[in-house]
């Protein structure tokens, strides 16, 4: 069952998502048990990871690299599209705080579910992830014209909770487990992570229900500005990566792609303006759309690859 679900896991993090819009009371019901979800995903997936290496790639400055494109350009491009349209400051802070926020702790998970190596997206995601506030700081200065401030303390909490707790856990696991007991565990938990990726498109998509229910055209705007936000961001990663080949391409637009958009929530609040958590729903269904559209270009390059081959 494991191995079933974990080989059809882009289709079910969308009808995840699918049945979170279709079940908005028991969505809204799941929101409180996704911070212990999100503790043990990032465990599972740091203990298949050598974390001598995920620190190496740490100080290596080309995640750091990552995190300013992240965040840094991926703001720049989307507030010039919006100024452009004659966006509104309300939205301006929604897109801007979304273009600011770390990738999902989930990305990891997601990535080794579609055959690539997942260091690359754990190194990526912490990096963007730390990079977070003071993108978000800048971005707020610039787009808000009124006082706000920051919940760092909060911040800093959920980054030792949910980074360098498993972080340490994950070291001291590899310390006193030999290798091979490890490589079988970690075969099984490898199956189980996606399972619990599932829970966030489930318990967050219910957000845009509420939204759909009480404004249907203002929840369609919203479907379709997440949709255009959501590919920026993935071309944004793909054409930055593409010189370093195809895999690191793929990892770099991924990561770009998911957003923990419920983390710059906690952290700046209302400052955030009144359309954010609208556009937290209605990216939802774009972000889980996204494995299944790089697995379908996957195929399509791998069959272009093979009949050139043969021929």
């Amino acid at each position: 069952m494991l191995t079933f679900l974990s080989k059809h896991s882009s289709l079910l993090l969308l009808t995840a998502a699918l049945v979170g819009f279709a079940l908005p009371t028991y969505s809204a019901a799941s929101l409180p048990y996704l911070p212990y979800v999100l503790f043990t995903l990032m465990l599972f997936t740091l203990i298949g990871i050598d974390q001598r290496s995920l620190v190496k790639a740490l100080f290596n400055l080309s995640a750091w690299g990552y995190s300013l494109i992240h965040g840094g350009v991926t703001t720049l491009v989307v507030s010039s599209a919006a100024i452009a349209f004659g966006a509104s400051t309300e939205l301006l802070l929604a897109v801007t705080a979304v273009c600011a926020t770390g990738s999902l702790f989930a990305t990891p998970a997601i990535v080794r579910s579609m055959g690539f190596e997942p260091l690359t997206a754990m190194a990526f995601t912490i990096t963007s992830t730390l990079m977070m506030p003071v993108i978000l700081y800048v971005n707020l200065a610039i787009f808000s014209g009124d006082e706000f401030s920051l919940d760092l303390q909060s911040y800093c909490l959920r980054m030792v909770v949910f980074i360098f707790g498993p972080m340490a856990t994950a070291y001291f696991i590899h310390k006193n487990v030999s290798r091979s007991h490890l490589t079988r565990i970690h075969g099984k938990l490898a199956q189980f992570t996606i399972i619990l990726v599932f829970s966030f498109p489930f318990g967050l998509s219910g957000q845009f229900r509420f939204l759909w229910n009480n404004d249907r055209d203002f929840a369609i705007s919203m479907l379709l500005l997440a949709l255009g936000i959501c590919v920026l961001f993935f071309i944004i990663g793909l054409a930055f990566y593409w010189r370093m080949g195809k895999e690191q391409a793929y990892v770099a637009a991924i990561t770009s792609g998911n957003r923990n958009v419920l983390l710059t929530y906690s952290v700046a609040g209302a400052f955030l303006g009144p359309l954010y958590l609208p556009l937290i729903g209605a990216l939802q269904l774009p972000i889980y759309l996204q494995p299944i559209v790089v697995k379908f270009l996957l195929k399509q390059t791998t069959s272009k690859t093979c009949n050139l081959e043969g021929k």
